[in-house]
């Protein structure tokens, strides 16, 4: 979160991608730093799965992360 919070304050559009694991941790976190950033879960685990499993993965988060990335913007 503190990478994201970075980049957007430089100017970048920034989305967190992770695991679904992480949805509590990463609200706590957002919490703290009093930020909300965009964020796209995708199902756990990650780390066994296969790449055809991976790439099904990305593909699948694809629009989301565009949606985020372009939300507001001109």
């Amino acid at each position: 979160m503190h990478d994201i919070k970075g980049l957007e304050e430089l100017g970048v559009a920034a989305v967190g991608i992770a695991s679904s694991e992480f949805v509590q941790a990463a609200q706590a976190q957002n919490r703290s730093l009093g930020y909300d950033p965009a964020v796209v879960f995708v199902p756990h685990p990650i780390q066994d799965r296969s790449d055809e499993e991976m790439r099904a993965l990305a593909d699948a988060a694809l629009d989301p992360i565009l949606r985020a990335l372009t939300q507001g913007a001109d």
